[in-house]
């Protein structure tokens, strides 16, 4: 398919904040609000290489982008920093014009959803309840966005562990068993059946990815932004659009095989 849009939806693992504070590529305006309008901020996210490589930084990657491959393919960005499911249905799906065009989409979202209620501490009865709503929620979105863009093609990402199975990442989750792996586990899973089962569905598998780029890394191999341990840092948002791009091309290689 020749797609002539590209849309990231959900969350902060596809936006430009993060990887660039990382890589000190943003204003000085921008690093002391965290705010993404105050100034500057290098095109660095997942979703930004995904269509465009930054070449200085990642000479490796040349070519291996959307442009390079859709020359005419535009790009637009609706994620956002900390958004839960609620809002991509309450502020990014209503951006989202109805069009027959040809569309490729990404979708990072339920990290904010979990990993927000599992800083409360709650009762595992109610951390499954959080984890079917959000599995659901999902279900919803996909169902939303296939019916708007019809002609589109949608990766799904698991979402990655930053405790790399240990249930602990320093200053977030310090006690041992916050982060709740049996609930993360059930939505990666789920998530993984439905690209699998859904046409017009990719399955980008951050998570297995990422494992052991967390908490049980030296430093220097982690993909995540070292003053923020659940966002990724520079090197995992290239990891990310790496995993797309797989995923990208591993589906047109099938199309072309039947």
């Amino acid at each position: 398919m020749d797609f002539s849009h590209y849309i990231a939806l959900g969350d902060s693992t596809s936006i430009d904040l993060y990887p660039a504070l990382d890589a000190g590529e943003i204003d000085v305006a921008v690093a002391l609000e965290r705010d993404a309008t105050a100034g500057r901020v290098a095109a660095l996210g997942a979703a930004s290489l995904f269509y465009r490589n930054d070449e200085t930084r990642w000479p490796e990657e040349i070519g291996n982008d959307l442009v390079s491959r859709f020359p005419a393919i535009e790009y637009e960005n609706f994620a956002m920093d900390g958004a839960t499911i609620g809002d991509v249905f309450g502020e990014q799906l209503p951006r989202l014009i109805a069009s027959e065009e040809p569309t490729l989409l990404t979708l990072t979202i339920g990290a904010t959803d979990l990993f927000s209620a599992f800083m409360n501490k709650p009762k595992t009865s109610l951390v499954d309840r959080i984890a079917s709503d959000v599995v659901e929620a999902f279900e919803f979105v996909v169902d939303s966005v296939r019916r708007t863009r019809p002609n589109s093609l949608l990766i799904l990402s698991t979402i990655y562990d930053p405790s790399d199975r240990t249930t602990r990442v320093r200053g977030v989750f310090d006690e041992p068993g916050m982060l709740r792996l049996h609930a993360l586990d059930s939505l990666n899973e789920h998530i993984r059946t439905l690209a699998r089962g859904t046409p017009g569905v990719l399955l980008g598998e951050v998570y297995g990815h990422f494992l052991g780029h967390g908490a049980t890394a030296p430093e220097e191999d982690r993909w995540y932004w070292r003053r923020s341990p659940l966002e990724p840092n520079a090197r995992g948002a290239s990891e990310i659009r790496r995993v797309w791009m797989e995923a990208l091309t591993a589906a047109e290689v099938l199309e072309e095989e039947r």
